[in-house]
């Protein structure tokens, strides 16, 4: 029997951890950096910040009471969103926390130096060594556990608390002078920067497999201490502002304790200081201790080396994940400025979180099994808020940031390409909601096809040589499908004579021109829709026929092709310039001397889902017969199984839009061919791509060329081709 984690994590411990994990550079190191951008209105940007990371906590509240087993951040957005996006969040969330971590020592050492006298020159190698020491810990297999964790912010919020309480009375209003005079930029550039200290809030998700009641505690516990934790940084930030000038916060590498000396004397700074170490330190841990277990479990995934998911014998530690980590880490804090660091680590974990917001919408639309017992309000507005607003805070930050999160984004995408894309199989929940989009896109666009039409008129074209077997065909194919349309016929018959021999010289009807027309109307005695029959005569029929076909406005045209003759070799067939030269839909009839009895019309499928305009054309065939269409549809046997649940929902929808009974069939491509010798299609529907199939079978074919408007773009008809 397996093993499992207890679940003994209460509420409280779930608060505990959250904020926790919140409590840290953000309040401590950051203000310094942000009143630079805002001014005094850096508050509004602590609180705008909490605004914009409150539909990542609400999606990933949800998808942690769907899914509530230990990876979180990575383990939902590789599920919904597949392991190249995968890829990205899982480096990108490395990133940040890693980032995050070395903000912490780098911005934490300064309140050491704060209550002795020794020179800045020592942060540098302090904050290294104290990174080396903490990546020393997590190799040899400390770890926390929640009644520590408990303990620590205990004190913290004490410390913190006093602060506040503390600060009051000597706060001066008119400190505040000023602070609706800071322009929107300057408070989103804050907003940006100050966004990491929000990014634990959804930590809890990481070990929701260990959660008591976890469809109340966790959604309880990430939104009481977002909402708690907001609240905390706007009173703070609102007592640091009133008890002294925002340049002195602005100068100093230590903006709380200045305030606590201010406001609190001697043993405010000491207990202040004391609260931001054990924060701080306690942050860089936790950064650690988490980012490394991200290669780690992207390891397990096959997105990244097997050696990076190796536990050491000796420690039962990820050594090699928090070995790279720590690199990563040291190299930060030796080269990279402390600002710097910040806008990253935001920058990271802004995408990370319009990631997860995407990724819940994936499962939302998508076909995979979903059950949350927890559901996000205001969805998906919210969710869009999220994804825009952290799109917006991107863009305010500076370049530093944007190519940081560029570089990362784009590196991800190539060692995923590189590396990863042969050795997993699996997609995300949004390939099968895209799937299923581009279905229900196809079903509309069909839909709108058989809806009838106004006014509809199908051109007969009739060149000169038709015989009279091929015109009854085509005319009879275009009966078929003005029908449902209510709509008429036209049989237009174009004779071509000599440049040399005036047009009014050849008006006058021969004898065959006589036969054309009384066939013709006997034609249209026997069948059910207006037939109006006429003749042109030109010096170019294919000129006068794409001329016609614009003046009278014509619904679809039907043509026969051609044989072959030898100028043909050089120049275009006639039917292939009409359909470059036209644009109305088409139907180009292929062995139209064939006129068998019509019990199945067969739809090939094109590289993507059927045409609309050749479910009509099949639907008014078969509806005219009695016949039934079948839908076959050829992919291959590696199709997932959601892929197949897709393609089965998606021809359902369409059967119900057909008039006939409709079967299915989903078949393998054999060398991308199809053998037709054995094929019970009495009609085949195909579409200009696959016209060649018509060589080799014995009954008409009808090669279906759908106006430009209702045909999707080249990258709508890959994406097509690609999902469904």
């Amino acid at each position: 029997m397996p093993k499992s984690l207890e679940r003994d994590l209460g509420l409280f411990s779930v608060l505990a951890i959250s904020i926790g994990a919140m409590i840290g550079s953000g309040i401590f190191i950051l203000p310094a950096v942000a009143v630079e951008y805002a001014g005094p209105a850096v508050v509004v940007a602590y609180v705008l910040a909490g605004l914009v990371v409150l539909p990542a906590a609400l999606s990933k509240s949800e998808m942690a009471t769907a899914m509530p087993e230990s990876g979180g951040t990575y383990l939902f957005i590789e599920r919904g969103m597949g392991p190249l996006l995968g890829t990205v969040a899982g480096i990108g969330t490395w990133f940040s926390l890693s980032f995050k971590g070395g903000l912490a020592l780098v911005g934490g050492v300064p309140y050491l130096l704060y209550l002795f006298d020794v020179p800045p020159s020592i942060t540098t190698p302090l904050a290294l060594s104290l990174a080396v020491i903490l990546v020393l810990v997590n190799l040899f297999g400390a770890k926390q556990t929640g009644r520590i964790q408990v303990i620590i912010v205990a004190i913290m919020l004490a410390a913190l608390g006093w602060f506040v309480v503390g600060g009051v009375p000597s706060v001066r209003p008119t400190n505040y002078a000023g602070v609706f005079e800071t322009s929107a930029g300057g408070i989103l550039a804050a907003t940006g920067l100050v966004f990491v200290s929000y990014a634990g809030v959804t930590k809890v998700a990481s070990v929701a497999e260990e959660i008591e009641n976890p469809s109340r505690n966790i959604p309880l516990g990430i939104l009481g201490s977002l909402a708690f934790t907001t609240l905390l940084y706007a009173l703070i930030v609102i007592v640091m502002l009133g008890v002294t000038d925002t340049s002195a916060i602005a100068a100093s590498e230590a903006p709380m304790a200045v305030a606590a000396e201010a406001a609190l004397g001697p043993a405010g700074v000491l207990v202040v200081v004391m609260a931001a170490l054990l924060a701080l330190v306690s942050t860089a841990n936790a950064g650690i201790l988490s980012s490394s277990r991200y290669p780690f479990a992207m390891s397990r995934d096959g997105l990244v080396p097997a050696s990076l998911g190796e536990i050491s014998d000796r420690f039962n530690t990820p050594s090699s994940s928090i070995t790279l980590t720590g690199v990563v880490l040291l190299v930060l804090i030796a080269f990279v400025p402390l600002e710097s660091i910040a806008k990253l680590a935001s920058a990271f974990q802004i995408l990370v979180f319009v990631l997860i917001n995407v990724a819940l919408i994936a499962f939302r639309r998508g076909a995979m099994t979903y059950e949350p017992t927890f559901e996000s309000p205001l969805y998906p507005w919210m969710q869009a808020f999220g994804v825009v607003g952290g799109f917006v805070l991107l863009t305010q930050m500076g370049l530093v940031p944007l190519v940081g999160a560029a570089l990362i984004t784009g590196g991800s995408v190539a060692w995923y390409l590189w590396y990863a894309r042969d050795r997993v199989e699996r997609e995300g929940a949004a390939v099968d909601a895209v799937r299923r989009e581009v279905g229900r896109q196809a079903v509309e666009r069909t839909r709108d096809a058989i809806t009838p039409t106004e006014g509809y008129e199908a051109l007969v074209a009739v060149p000169e040589g038709t015989t009279p077997s091929h015109e009854e065909t085509l005319v009879g194919i275009a009966a078929d499908l003005a029908a449902p349309q209510y709509g008429a016929v036209s049989v237009v018959r174009f004779d071509e004579v000599a440049d040399q021999v005036p047009l009014e010289a050849a008006t006058e009807q021969s004898g065959a021109d006589v036969e054309f027309e009384r066939r013709t109307d006997a034609l249209a005695a026997e069948l059910d829709v207006p037939v109006h029959v006429g003749e042109i005569v030109s010096h170019d029929t294919r000129h006068a026929l794409a001329n016609y076909v614009d003046e009278h406005d014509v619904d679809t045209l039907v043509i026969e092709r051609r044989p072959s003759h030898r100028r043909e070799r050089l120049f275009d067939a006639d039917d292939e310039w009409v359909l470059a030269h036209t644009g109305c839909d088409a139907v180009v009839v292929d062995n139209a001397a064939a006129n068998p009895e019509i019990e199945t019309v067969t739809v090939l499928t094109d590289d993507g889902p059927h045409d609309p305009a050749k479910i009509a054309v099949a639907d008014a065939v078969a509806a005219a017969h009695d016949a039934a269409i079948v839908l076959e549809y050829a992919r291959d046997a590696s199709v997932s199984d959601e892929q197949h649940r897709t393609i089965a929902d998606y021809h359902e929808e369409i059967a119900a839009l057909c008039s006939v009974p409709v079967r299915t069939a989903l078949v393998s491509p054999d060398g991308g061919s199809r053998d037709l010798e054995d094929d019970d299609a009495d009609v085949l529907v195909v579409g200009t791509d696959a016209q060649s199939l018509a060589d080799g079978t014995d009954g008409p074919v009808l090669v279906v060329r759908p106006r430009e408007e209702r045909t999707p773009g080249r990258v709508g008809r890959a994406l097509e081709g690609r999902l469904l």
